[in-house]
């Protein structure tokens, strides 16, 4: 007779289903785990055989087999040793059989029997809903499990829980989501003297999940502007707050159970590697741009990060996602992120200061920016340069719009194009557009698409830059409340492109 427990296995943010299987046989006494188990599942039945020895539960003088299916499915975590003492409990029928069967279960046992907290639950309980399963998981991690809803989610503290839950001596209440995590934003542009241009790009940048560049000077104010992008983001919605909450719980991010709805803001630094960035690793975990998904990577001393690190966001720029290929599999994690890099001129930073760069200007400022491709540079919608602020300005008056009247417009703008694509479109802004639904969303009057054709000759704009250009202007249109792109729509969109080097 063979008992079965159910869990999951970790391919990116997707859960796929293992069956554990237990057999007792006859033989001399052993324990082994089968199926593709990494060491951290091959250790399991030294904890799991603790772990029942603190309840009193001997294991039999018989040959246990436990056997995680597909056997040809890689197994990794310490998050399958509460299915297989799941298992075994029911074949040595401390457990109804039937019972294992209806769950699917997750977490890492103690030496004591206590259930310790895995990474994944929220995706595993999602995987548990679209089975018809409940979950079971440890204790801390039920509140974040339980905003899945589909899916009765059992949170235990030890494995002396789960057996007088299921044998009906104490029952468990199932476990509530965890409270919406509140961001306090302190933050505001207003406190950023001057630099209007650069203010007007952010509030483009984030209507539109449009990618921004900033260059100038050190202590210009760059990444004092980029610290305040996320007191004008509008908070992420259900659906995107469930897709950003399951990448982060794979990586262990989420406190308390609670998810949030604000938008994740990530500023890895320019010494981080590949596997950082883009995602790898040890059990291929995701990587900056993922954690960034549905939120902002912002990346300072840009011209600074290794050359190949440059060059692989590439590809998940334009495709929303990365593929993280291994030898025995390929791992796909979402990454639709909106890229706000800064940079000095030069490497002494002074380049158009005369009296304070260095003896190599203007050759210096070529070979810096040159660590930045021209296919990359082409990437980027908007590029916006950051003038040093003069002394004598701090103590003058704050300009320019709050945080929270920019947010508005943005958050207006937002709508209007979740509105224009809908929701089964795949399209949630307007950076998303292209083809057939960019022409339909960015007409053109006859000015404008001459004026188009004159840039377009002129500095010899690639059909990506083109097209990106088409997309600013609609944003820009959208913040204005104006169904249609005017000519000083386009014409904005124009001036923040046309500084861009390198356009290819």
């Amino acid at each position: 007779m063979v008992a079965r427990a159910y869990t999951v296995a970790f391919q990116g943010v997707e859960a796929r289903e293992v069956e554990v299987q237990c057999a007792l046989s006859t033989g001399l006494p052993a324990f082994s785990i089968v199926g593709l188990p990494d060491k951290a599942v091959s250790e399991a039945r030294d904890r799991v055989r603790a772990a029942l020895a603190s309840l009193s539960i001997a294991l039999p003088s018989r040959r246990i087999t436990i056997n995680l299916s597909p056997a040809d499915l890689p197994k990794e975590g310490s998050h399958f040793d509460l299915p297989i003492a799941l298992a075994l409990l029911s074949a040595i029928e401390i457990l109804p059989k039937d019972i294992a069967e209806t769950v699917v279960a997750l977490g890492e046992l103690s030496l004591d029997g206590a259930l310790v907290p895995v990474n994944g639950a929220l995706p595993a309980a999602m995987a548990a809903a679209e089975a018809d399963r409940g979950l079971l998981c440890p204790k801390a991690s039920g509140a974040e499990a339980a905003w899945v809803g589909n899916a009765q989610v059992i949170a235990a503290a030890n494995l002396g829980d789960v057996v007088r839950h299921y044998t009906g001596q104490a029952p468990l209440e199932p476990a509530q989501p965890g409270e919406v995590q509140k961001d306090v934003q302190s933050r505001d542009l207003r406190d950023v003297k001057g630099q209007e241009r650069a203010k007007r790009a952010l509030e483009i940048a984030a209507a539109g999940r449009h990618h921004l560049l900033m260059v100038g000077t050190p202590g210009s104010g760059k990444s004092m502007l980029a610290a305040r992008l996320p007191s004008i983001l509008p908070p992420l919605s259900a659906h995107e707050a469930l897709e950003t909450s399951m990448i982060h719980s794979l990586a262990g991010l989420i406190e308390e159970g609670g998810i949030s709805r604000h938008r994740p803001f990530r500023e890895p630094h320019h010494t981080a590697s590949m596997a950082a960035i883009i995602g790898g690793g040890r059990n291929a975990k995701p990587g900056e741009v993922s954690l960034a998904h549905n939120g902002v990577l912002f990346m300072d001393e840009f011209p600074e990060y290794q050359r190949p690190v440059l060059e692989t966001l590439r590809q998940p720029i334009e495709t929303g996602e990365v593929m993280i290929a291994r030898a025995n599999a390929h791992v796909r994690y979402p990454c639709k992120f909106m890229l706000v890099a800064a940079a000095n001129p030069c490497k002494c930073g002074y380049l158009i200061d005369p009296a304070r760069a260095c003896g190599r200007a203007p050759m210096c400022g070529d070979d810096y920016m040159g660590r930045i491709s021209g296919p990359l540079m082409d990437r980027f919608d908007l590029r916006v340069d950051v003038p040093p602020v003069e002394y004598t300005d701090l103590d003058l008056p704050a300009t320019g719009d709050t945080s929270a009247t920019m947010a508005a417009r943005v958050a207006a703008a937002r709508d209007v194009q979740a509105a224009r694509f809908g929701e089964n479109s795949g399209m949630r802004s307007n950076s998303d557009a292209s083809g057939a639904a960019l022409e339909e969303v960015a007409v053109l009057t006859e000015e404008g698409r001459a004026l188009l054709a004159r840039v377009a000759e002129r500095f010899g704009l690639s059909a990506r830059g083109y097209h990106r250009i088409l997309r600013v202007a609609r944003t820009i249109a959208d913040l204005d409340a104006s169904p249609d792109i005017a000519t000083p729509h386009l014409a904005e969109a124009v001036s923040f492109r046309l500084s861009l080097p390198k356009d290819a």
